[in-house]
């Protein structure tokens, strides 16, 4: 569970990190993030909040979407630069997807919005792996 401080509660904190924020979709969901100089009077934890829709289920379903990415965010949350805020948008698909797949959709959406571990991020998110030349028969010959 997050902690009270890194929780976003209230519309306008939302709102803020909608419009102001960069974003980065995936599959399953969308992840808005704002990355701002916490002023000296707040404390400078990253803080989240969770947006799942009736489009993704009925109330049953909503709320086993919203633990589990709750449960993912908070595990990332150490490694997020101090006084950053996340709004993780769930999609429709993310009824049917396991934590795993989550796991992996809120990683791409983190290392495309540089908030992840760095590793040179390809255009989709995707860390890039070096191409090896005739490794396979899928391969062929090389022309």
């Amino acid at each position: 569970m997050l902690p009270a401080a890194a929780r976003l509660r209230r519309s306008a904190d939302f709102r803020v990190v909608l419009r102001r924020g960069s974003r980065a979709g995936k599959r399953r969901l969308v992840v808005h993030a704002l990355t701002t100089d916490p002023p000296v009077a707040t404390p400078a934890v990253a803080r989240a909040g969770f947006v799942v829709s009736k489009a993704v289920g009925n109330s049953v379903v909503r709320h086993r979407v919203t633990r589990r990415l709750r449960h993912l965010v908070s595990a990332r949350l150490g490694t997020l630069p101090e006084g950053s805020t996340l709004v993780v948008r769930a999609l429709p698909p993310a009824a049917s997807a396991s934590s795993a797949e989550l796991g992996a959709d809120l990683d791409a959406a983190l290392r495309r919005l540089g908030l992840g571990p760095s590793g040179g991020p390809s255009r989709d998110g995707a860390p890039r792996q070096p191409r090896q030349q005739g490794a396979g028969p899928e391969h062929g010959s090389a022309v």
